[in-house]
Parts: structure tokens; C-alpha cells; sequence
């Protein structure tokens, strides 16, 4: 499994958290997506060979939420 973190501009509402969770965690070969609300970050657990961090990264985007930085490990 590869872990990614996602940093994100500051979350304004609850309702974003399940939003953002709920995409990511419908995607095929995502493991787990939980959004930290007060840090504005995601961290995703995927199988790489099934998604990318970028995809997941423009899949953020999509849902109107500016992706600032990107950690894979």
C-alpha cells in the first residue's frame, strides 16, 4: 500500500470532510481517505497499481478544493 498526504487550504465546514472522504473512498484501489479537519489535510492508504496520488490529487480538485502540496510515501 502506498500512503499519500494531502494538504489543502483550511476546511470551513463539517459537510466537506464527508464530501472529500466519500469520493475518495469510492475510488478503485483506495484502501482508506480521512480528512483531518483542523490540519486540512487528507491521508490516503491506495494501491498504486490500481490509482495514482495524481488522480486521486485532480479527483480533490474536481470537488473544489485546492490541493497545495502532495507527500507519497
Amino acid at each position: 500500500m502506498t500512503k499519500a498526504v494531502f494538504q489543502l487550504e483550511p476546511l470551513t465546514c463539517p459537510s466537506c470532510i464527508k464530501k472529500i472522504e466519500n469520493a475518495l473512498n469510492k475510488t478503485d484501489g483506495v484502501d482508506t481517505a480521512r480528512v483531518l479537519f483542523n490540519s486540512g489535510k487528507v491521508k490516503a492508504e491506495f494501491d498504486e497499481s490500481q490509482v495514482q496520488a495524481q488522480e486521486l490529487e485532480e479527483k480533490i480538485k474536481s470537488l473544489g478544493y485546492p490541493v497545495l502540496s502532495v507527500k507519497v510515501s
